[in-house]
């Protein structure tokens, strides 16, 4: 009995020393492994996620794609029914062509106008030939009749033929004048004319691109989620179809402590281990830093003016950049759970 009493009280000593001895070397290890790394639990995986949204309204015609598949950027993946806005595109084009018949008929008076306005001008000319001509003949015939060399009469038809060639000058004068008005006018509804073309031109290419919304195309290459739409549905423009999560878009957001960020810095090393595949480790690094809290960046921000006061220690969002294998990348998903632990060395 007390051999065996012995054995049991050297026994717990030596096991006491053992879990003593255990646990210093795990504090130890602990120690120096938090001494230079900083860890959160409070992380995910994130992306660029480009929502699809329709620009014009329509019946759909035809969907091109499945939920959760891959599509390539410009690919179309949905097709409205295009009936209406091929008919306001026609319509906009025979408006255009009446605008231009337009623009001809101006064209050709303009042309027939600068023709009698030559023609009145030169009538003009001849007219003042004719009139000076009258002029010097009145003017000797003035000066014979005071010498007794001519007639009453022959200065009479003179002074006929000076009046008559004075009316005829004014009377070619106003046809000139009325040409030269009539080519003006022509030409102002020619401008006319070319800004309802413009006018008419600019509801053609916008006719075109509302045509050109019917075929709503993927934004970028990635996979294609929350698809919210079915051929024959009506949709609105503004109205949210599905989405699509970019391809290499992938990282990481972690949510520090604001008492952890001290030893964090852009460039840092970071290692990443997902909840889902807990085996593969990621490496990764430092990007940037939020501007703002979380908290500060929630719909209701917390006002600490107000009431009772109790601190509590706010996270900043970081991000981390990643670099998975191939294999890895096509495993990742938004908003999966992960460990970051940034080195801080």
């Amino acid at each position: 009995m007390t051999t065996e009493k012995k054995k049991k009280n050297i026994v717990v000593p030596i096991i006491l020393g053992v879990l003593l001895v255990i646990g210093i070397v795990f504090g130890i290890v602990e120690w120096n492994y938090y001494s230079k790394h900083v860890d959160t639990d409070d992380a995910q995986i994130d992306g660029d996620i480009s929502p699809v949204v329709a620009r014009v309204g329509g019946y759909v015609k035809d969907i091109n794609f499945e939920e959760n598949t891959h599509v390539t950027e410009g690919q179309v993946l949905v097709k409205l029914d295009d009936n209406d806005y091929k008919v306001k595109l026609e319509q906009a084009q025979s408006g255009q062509k009446g605008a231009s018949a337009g623009v001809g008929v101006a064209q050709s008076q303009i042309a027939a106008t600068q023709a009698n306005t030559s023609t009145a001008k030169a009538n003009v000319t001849a007219a003042r030939v004719k009139l000076n001509l009258a002029n010097k003949d009145y003017a000797r015939y003035a000066n014979l009749i005071k010498d007794g060399s001519i007639t009453q009469q022959a200065f009479d038809q003179a002074k006929a033929s000076k009046e008559s060639a004075e009316a005829a000058f004014q009377a070619a004068q106003d046809q000139y004048n009325a040409a030269v008005k009539q080519v003006g006018t022509t030409q102002s509804q020619l401008a006319v004319s070319s800004n309802v073309i413009s006018q008419r031109q600019s509801d053609i290419d916008f006719a075109k691109l509302q045509l050109s919304y019917t075929d709503i195309k993927a934004p970028a290459t990635g996979l294609v989620s929350k698809k919210n739409v079915q051929k024959g549905q009506l949709i609105q423009p503004g109205q949210s179809l599905f989405s699509i999560v970019n391809d290499g878009s992938i990282y990481v957001t972690a949510n520090f402590k604001e008492t952890q960020l001290e030893k964090i810095k852009s460039g840092s090393k970071v290692e990443i281990e997902v909840d889902a595949y807990p085996d593969e480790k990621i490496q990764g690094e430092v990007y940037n830093f939020s501007p703002i809290t979380g908290a500060k960046g929630s719909l209701l921000p917390p006002d600490n003016a107000t009431g009772n006061f109790v601190k509590v220690v706010q996270r900043i969002p970081v991000k981390i950049k990643i670099h998975p294998s191939k294999e890895m990348l096509a495993k990742l998903r938004p908003g999966m759970s992960v460990k970051a632990s940034v080195s801080t060395k």
